[in-house]
């Protein structure tokens, strides 16, 4: 048997091949939008991709199926679980087997066997994989999607936070507590291979190790410890994180079947033709570091550094209506515009390499103070006002007096809670989602907005040692 994890940093998303070594066809599960590295697996160790599944209807990344199952010609099989709001839409249009708990199939000869695992969305199902080819009568792990992770579970309120299902937050906790009474059924030796890892928006606490095992979670996973399921529900509910804007854009994309056409022409551009792009319909991000963007930045754009929660803020920030226009490096280009692919957004319509900037004046610029400038100068005066763009968590757990809170992902939206007669002065944790923050903020006529030096944290710490 072949087995493959491939992960995404980005997005915290794992996807899985497995082969029949035997019989030289091969399955993927939950691919993500980028296709190739499943492909170039698949030529390399010489397998022929005949089905493709998935374990729900993801909400944090496009899906790759549908594409991956055009590319090869494979069967798509998909989950036939939930309600009817939940069902695939697009089944027309491709070769699938639909599934429900209970059923069986196989790749080769390796043996798949369907559970229902309700609780982070009505149609989740989970595949416990046996080796018959290898000669083995016992399983050798589970595929959970989003059911169970290292030491954490799905999230319950997706469907109502982000795709606006209301009073499924509550259903679903329960639902999952059902799962996971079943799941503990499972053998302790029983591989665990989740679809996530540590920085997902898809549950509060999830570890970055990528696999574990059903003994182990049972003996670790604070999901597992629960008896009671009213405690268990208040639990999971409580506390989970602000969902992304865009999760609910992805749950319909995915229901309705992803696009496939990704390929269009990136024009490059001067910065003088920039001006012909600005505007409503489209956006114009800047990838450089925080650092290089407030030292000198084309007025207008948003400073989105291209790193690991790049896909993160694009898919808070950018709507989907919106034409895209990148700064950045050359050299960059390609996966840039794979991350953004990854979350469906595909509208990149033309780059200026970041080298031009030097070459032109009118510049803008913001400043930054320390936490010791903030206290001496600054916070005391009624011009300036002071913004808290962090989680609700990390609000709740402790803030400034008089600092107001608007979340870095709805800023955006809440600009009309900022006094036009006050300098806005911005922070975050540790002064990365401030800067964005900052850039996002002069982009909407707040053109002399500051930005703390290290945040919450070193305000903090500052604090403390007065």
């Amino acid at each position: 048997m072949f087995f493959k994890s491939f992960f995404d940093e980005e997005l915290a998303q794992m996807s899985y091949m497995t082969g029949c070594q035997r019989t030289g066809e091969a399955m993927v599960i939950d691919p993500a939008r980028d296709i190739n590295p499943y492909l170039e697996t698949a030529d390399k160790e010489g397998f022929t991709i005949t089905k493709v599944t998935e374990t729900h209807i993801h909400a944090d990344f496009l899906s790759g199926a549908r594409e991956l199952a055009q590319h090869t010609g494979a069967t798509l099989y998909l989950s036939n679980e939930g309600d009817n709001d939940w069902k695939y839409q697009y089944l027309d249009e491709v070769d699938h087997v639909l599934l429900n708990g209970g059923d069986q199939f196989h790749v080769g000869n390796i043996k798949f066997d369907v559970l229902h695992t309700p609780g982070h969305t009505p149609e989740s199902i989970s595949f416990v994989l046996t080796d018959e080819g290898g000669g083995s009568e016992v399983p050798m792990g589970i595929f959970t999607g989003d059911f169970v992770f290292v030491g954490d579970v799905g999230r319950p309120d997706l469907l109502e936070k982000a795709a606006g299902s209301e009073g499924t937050s509550q259903q679903g906790a329960r639902q999952m507590f059902q799962s996971l009474e079943a799941f503990k059924e499972l053998p302790d030796f029983l591989q665990v291979w989740p679809g996530h890892g540590a920085g997902s928006a898809c549950g509060k606490s999830l570890g970055a190790v990528p696999v574990s095992t059903v003994g182990y979670e049972k003996a670790n996973n604070w999901a597992l410890q629960h008896t009671d399921i009213d405690e268990f529900t208040d639990e999971l509910i409580d506390g989970q994180p602000e969902p992304p804007k865009y999760f609910g854009m992805m749950k319909k994309l995915n229901k309705e079947g992803p696009s496939l056409e990704k390929e269009r022409e990136v024009k490059k551009l001067t910065v003088d033709q920039l001006e012909e792009y600005r505007g409503n319909d489209a956006v114009i991000i800047d990838t450089r570091e925080k650092w290089s963007f407030a030292a000198g930045h084309i007025p207008g754009t948003i400073n989105i550094p291209y790193n690991r929660s790049f896909s993160n803020w694009a898919g808070w920030l950018v709507d989907y209506d919106q034409s895209i226009v990148l700064i950045g490096e050359s050299s960059l280009l390609t996966d840039m515009k794979k991350s953004l692919e990854a979350i469906g957004l595909d509208d990149v319509t033309a780059y200026v390499d970041q080298s031009d900037l030097s070459r032109v004046g009118g510049l803008e610029t913001y400043t930054s103070i320390t936490p010791e400038e903030l206290e001496a100068q600054y916070k005391s005066d009624d011009q300036y006002v002071v913004i808290d763009v962090r989680n609700p968590g990390e609000w709740e757990a402790g803030h400034m007096d008089q600092a107001r809170h608007l979340m870095l992902g709805h800023l955006k939206d809440s600009l009309e809670h900022i006094p036009k007669d006050r300098t806005p002065i911005v922070h975050c944790q540790s002064g990365v989602r401030s800067a964005i923050a900052v850039s996002l903020l002069q982009a909407n006529g707040f053109k002399d907005t500051i930005n703390l030096k290290g945040g919450y944290a070193a305000w903090k710490k500052q604090m403390n040692q007065a």
